[in-house]
């Protein structure tokens, strides 16, 4: 019921920016399916990860290792998601991923697990070297 389509990865040194983009295209009458949207991240060979999530109300968590460095936002009117990446380090180095829903995941297994998130984009690459 929704196409997110991300954007803005690239290759940057350590101590970079980077901007996300997630723009999200839901199909008529279903723009309550980006309610909760979030930012994962796969490293190779390692599991999917939350990185930062907005909720219905504006309120917005980040997983421990990424606070103070990257912040969330959201543009309602142009349903786009962004992350804003600060101080860039070798180990964010991922595919990020946009991630929606139109329900709470904290009720359906967790901010941060990947099964509470109906829908997800392709993912953009990141690249950070030291």
């Amino acid at each position: 019921h929704v196409q997110l389509v991300e954007s803005g990865g690239g290759s940057v040194q350590a101590g970079g920016s980077l901007n996300l983009s997630c723009a999200a295209s839901p199909a008529d009458g279903y723009t309550y399916t980006t309610s909760y949207m979030a930012w994962f991240r796969q490293a190779t060979g390692k599991e999917r990860e939350g990185v930062a999530a907005i909720m219905n109300d504006g309120s917005t968590y980040y997983t421990g290792s990424v606070k103070g460095r990257f912040t969330i936002s959201k543009d309602n009117n142009k349903l786009t998601l962004r992350l804003h990446m600060n101080d860039l380090k070798p180990e964010d180095t991922a595919i990020y991923y946009c991630a929606a829903d139109a329900f709470n995941p904290a009720a359906y297994g967790g901010t941060w697990n990947p099964a509470a998130y109906k829908y997800w984009g392709q993912g953009t690459q990141v690249t950070v070297s030291s």
